[in-house]
């Protein structure tokens, strides 16, 4: 399948994702709908950072000056020759954008009414919500009153949709990250000084399925949009992966790093077929006291709360007792519902919560298959696996279908189902 891998050894920004993309070969001239919606320019060009060739992007006004300056709402004239992200100082300021900076709920409109094609309104959307739901936090806001700078400023929002539509225009299978370098040291805040990782940042990384890593050097790396674009749009990998590559590009940041290539490598390649990986928990609890009934009901109860799986297994307990343990995988999100719903059932006083992080998993559809037994048809529902691309992994034909199959025909279930199972194989 195809996939995209971001190495982010040296961090990432958005005008340094903005960049990787344009260099691997997505069109520019997607980037349109931004333009014209916001009156800027992308202003790609290439630069040399640690040896290593690398494109560049800032987004420059319409109506700005030829001396590289633009007036802010308020009068003040601000030098906008820089890359916005990854700013030139010792402390660069987490503000990333300029322009005017809006409300959340000003920047959600601005973004609908670009007319973008429906996916990359949604993603554009959702790295908003991140980076707005992060900001909200860190300073105790609420999101839909508050003007956020990170995520009101104009480039900022050239950034995140930009980075959108590229991708939508490269559209692989799968995208990756490798850990990404924060930095180290301080950086200076609207209020104050934050250690690096900045707080939004820690916010965003906090619900991303990436890692991270400190260093290699005392500089802000990774920016909140960095941060949250990454987040929405890639799967955390420690490595990586075995690829055919294909073609590569480098999205160069603005620091001074000495011999160090201040840029984003990104890779597109093909990688073999494997399984989705998918986040989860896992809640447990012991119990001696419940009935045999109650917990052969846990399955079906417990899978109407949220569960993706419950496993009971015989345990001796204290004295001798026997009992039971319960385990549960559930999805992050859901694990307050269904431990909530678990106590209900079984009376437990407590349940633990192992975070197990992620589990690999098939994709899986229903299909329906026909077998015909003594002339006549009957259909019968075969769950089926596979992995990504589509590749067949394994069958199983739904035994409630089996058995009123076998129920008509005099035939055992074994056999109805093997057939189905056949079907679907040929």
């Amino acid at each position: 399948m195809d996939t995209l891998a971001f190495d982010g050894r040296m961090g990432a920004s958005g005008d340094m994702i903005l960049a990787a993309l344009l260099d691997l070969g997505a069109d520019p001239d997607v980037l349109a709908p931004v333009e014209n919606a916001l009156g800027v320019e992308f202003d790609i060009d290439r630069t040399t950072t640690g040896g290593i060739d690398a494109a560049s992007v800032d987004v420059r006004y319409a109506a700005e000056a030829g001396d590289g300056t633009h007036e802010h709402e308020h009068g003040a004239e601000h030098d906008h020759d820089h890359h916005h992200d990854h700013a030139t100082h010792e402390h660069e300021s987490t503000v990333e954008g300029h322009g005017p900076t809006r409300r959340y709920d000003e920047v959600i409109e601005v973004v609908e009414r670009m007319a973008l094609p429906d996916a990359v309104e949604e993603r554009a959307l959702s790295i908003f919500a991140r980076l707005g739901t992060a900001e909200a936090a860190v300073h105790g806001t609420d999101l839909h009153a508050t003007h956020f700078h990170e995520v009101g400023a104009d480039d900022a929002i050239a950034d995140v949709v930009g980075a959108s539509l590229l991708l939508a225009d490269l559209d692989p299978d799968k995208v990756l990250t490798t850990p990404l370098s924060t930095g180290d040291g301080t950086v200076s805040m609207a209020h104050g000084t934050a250690t690096v990782p900045a707080p939004a940042v820690v916010e965003i990384i906090a619900d991303a399925d990436y890692s991270i890593q400190g260093g290699p050097i005392k500089r802000e790396l990774l920016t909140p949009t960095g941060a949250a674009i990454l987040a929405e749009v890639a799967d955390g990998v420690e490595t990586l992966p075995t690829m055919d590559v294909w073609a590569s590009g480098y999205g160069a940041g603005d620091h001074d790093t000495g011999d160090r290539a201040n840029a984003l490598r990104v890779l597109l390649g093909e990688t073999a077929g494997d399984l989705r990986r998918e986040s989860i928990t896992v809640l447990e609890t012991n119990v001696d006291d419940v009935s045999p009934e109650m917990l052969g009901g846990l399955q079906e109860t417990l899978t109407e709360a949220g569960a993706r799986d419950v496993s009971i297994l015989p345990v001796t307990m204290k004295k001798s007792r026997p009992g039971h343990l319960i385990k549960v995988v559930v999805k992050p999100e859901d694990a307050d519902r269904v431990a909530r719903r678990l106590a209900e059932e079984t009376g437990t006083l407590g349940v633990r919560e192992h975070g197990a992080g992620h589990r690999w998993v098939a994709e899986r559809e229903t299909r329906t298959v026909d077998i015909e037994l003594d002339a006549e048809t009957y259909p019968v529902d075969v769950k089926v696996a596979s992995d990504r691309e589509g590749t067949w992994l394994d069958a199983s034909a739904e035994y409630e279908d089996a058995l009123s199959v076998a129920r008509e025909t005099g035939r055992p279930v074994r056999e109805v189902m093997k057939r189905a199972e056949q079907a679907v194989g040929e």
